[in-house]
C-alpha cells in the first residue's frame, strides 16, 4: 500500500521529477509528459516541427551505432557540431541546420527518460515552453486527465557532478506551464502537481527566469544564449512532438 502513494493516487494530472519519477508515474499513468527545457525537449519540438523524426536515446558513445542501424543522423555535443555536421542538442543549430528524416538525439536527461518510458509502450509526449499549452489542449482532446487515465508530467532536471539529480528552473517553469494547460482535467491536480504550478503563478517573467537561472546562466556563458532564445519563447508552437515506437514524430 505504501508504494502505492508515491503514484500520485486519485488525481488526474500528477507531477514528479526525474528517470525515477518517470518510472514510478509510469506505472500507472495513461500517459507521460517529459520537459526538458534546456534542452532536450526543445530540440525535439523544433525538429519535429520541421519534419524530422527523433529518436531519443541515452547520452553514451553508443549513439552512433545506434543511427546507424536506423539510418538515422546522429546529433552530436554542441561544442562538436561543425558546419559539415551541424545537428547537435542545441535548439538554435537544429532550427537551421538541414532537414533529415531521422534524428537519434542522445541526451542525459530527457532523452533518457523518453527511451526508457517508450521501452514500456507508454505513450510519451515532449513538452516545453515552447509548446505547453498546445500539449495540454491535445491531452484533454484525447481525453487524458481523469483518475481512469492520467497524465504524468515529469520534469527532467538536471544533474551534479556526482550523477545525482539536481531540480532545476526551468523544467519546474515548463512542468508548470503543462500543468497549467491542465488545471479543469476531472481528474483535478494532486497536491504535487499544484505546488509544482504554484512556481508559475510566482514567476512574473518566465524568459528572464529562466535566463537568470543556473541552467540559462550556464548555456549564456559558455556561447550558447540562442539556445536559450529560442527555448524561452512561450507559448509559439503548436507542435505535440508524441513518441511512438521509439521515435518522435508530430501528433
Amino acid at each position: 500500500m505504501a508504494g502505492a502513494i508515491y503514484a500520485q493516487p486519485g488525481a488526474g494530472a500528477r507531477f514528479d521529477w526525474g528517470l525515477t519519477g518517470a518510472a514510478e508515474l509510469g506505472r500507472v499513468c495513461a500517459v507521460l509528459v517529459v520537459v526538458d527545457v534546456l534542452s532536450f525537449t526543445t530540440a525535439v519540438e523544433v525538429a519535429v516541427g520541421r519534419g524530422m523524426r527523433v529518436h531519443p536515446f541515452p547520452w553514451n558513445e553508443q549513439a552512433a551505432d545506434f543511427a546507424r542501424r536506423v539510418g538515422a543522423v546522429a546529433a552530436v555535443g554542441r561544442r562538436q557540431a561543425t558546419p559539415e555536421h551541424p545537428w547537435s542538442l542545441s535548439p538554435a543549430a537544429l532550427s537551421t541546420a538541414p532537414v533529415v528524416t531521422d534524428l537519434v538525439l542522445p541526451s542525459p536527461n530527457g532523452s533518457a527518460i523518453s527511451a526508457a518510458a517508450s521501452a514500456t509502450g507508454l505513450p510519451v509526449v515532449a513538452a516545453c515552453l515552447r509548446n505547453a499549452r498546445a500539449v495540454g489542449r491535445w491531452l484533454r482532446r484525447q481525453g487524458y486527465g481523469s483518475t481512469d487515465a492520467p497524465v504524468g508530467v515529469v520534469a527532467a532536471g538536471e544533474r551534479w557532478p556526482d550523477g545525482s539529480l539536481r531540480p532545476c528552473v526551468e523544467d519546474q517553469l515548463g512542468a508548470a506551464s503543462v500543468l497549467d494547460a491542465l488545471s479543469g482535467v476531472p481528474g483535478g491536480l494532486s497536491v504535487e502537481a499544484a505546488m509544482a504550478l504554484a512556481a508559475l503563478a510566482s514567476t512574473p517573467d518566465v524568459p528572464a527566469a529562466v535566463r537568470g537561472c543556473v541552467s540559462g546562466r550556464e548555456l549564456i556563458e559558455g556561447g550558447f544564449a540562442g539556445d536559450v532564445e529560442v527555448a524561452v519563447r512561450v507559448g509559439v508552437s503548436e507542435v505535440v512532438p508524441l513518441l511512438r515506437q521509439g521515435v518522435f514524430s508530430a501528433a
